[in-house]
């Protein structure tokens, strides 16, 4: 489990394709010497297992289900990613609860910045925008924010400048894809009501 405060803004160094999956390695010598082989890192918001460091380089393998929900496969060696690792059993939930488990992509629609007024506007599918409410809880790339409004197909959220400052989210323009994953809170009302109903 995450909490979406990203700990580290990392580099992808290499993209490796491998059958039907992906090895990923990433320049994150900001947490590297707390990772250990094995530990689960959410990348762009997507939770990934790491099997190998080395020198503040970590490794991971991304496998077709993975490539098909999120949006990692369509990275670029040199882009910047969003770090974090698992949340501690004692640790401080600042954000909300972020599975990893990306629910699918968006595409950002608009950046607009007005001073330090900076709003995010994304296009999604129906299915993903169905357990979004104002001001409810969304991770996109794995930030945990705030949502401001909400259509059947569009969300905007508001980015601060320390949010700015310590993710990638100020990376992203119009048309380009980000990984989304809707509060699981949310997930399990809607199905339980689902369920009720019928």
């Amino acid at each position: 489990m995450f909490t979406g405060i990203i700990e580290a803004v990392g580099t992808l160094v290499a993209l490796e394709p491998r059958g039907s999956q992906v090895g990923l390695a990433i320049d994150a010598p900001a947490i590297a010497p707390g990772v250990r082989v094995g530990d689960s890192l959410a990348v762009n918001g997507a939770c990934l297992t790491v099997t190998k460091i080395e020198a503040g380089r970590l490794h991971f393998d991304a496998v077709r289900e993975t490539l098909a929900r999120t949006s990692l496969g369509d990275q670029c060696v040199g882009a910047r990613v969003n770090v974090e690792r698992a949340m501690r059993a004692d640790g401080r939930l600042d954000g909300h609860i972020v599975q990893g488990h990306v629910d699918g992509t968006g595409r950002v629609d608009a950046l607009e910045r007005d001073g330090d007024d900076v709003r995010l506007r994304i296009r999604c599918d129906a299915e993903i925008a169905r357990y979004l409410v104002p001001k409810g809880s969304v991770a996109i790339d794995g930030v945990s924010l705030t949502v401001v409004s909400v259509s059947d197909r569009e969300f905007d959220v508001a980015l601060i400048p320390h949010t700015l400052a310590e993710t990638n989210l100020g990376d992203r323009k119009p048309g380009d894809h980000v990984n989304l994953e809707a509060d699981v809170l949310g997930k399990y009302v809607v199905h339980y009501l689902e369920r009720t109903r019928s």
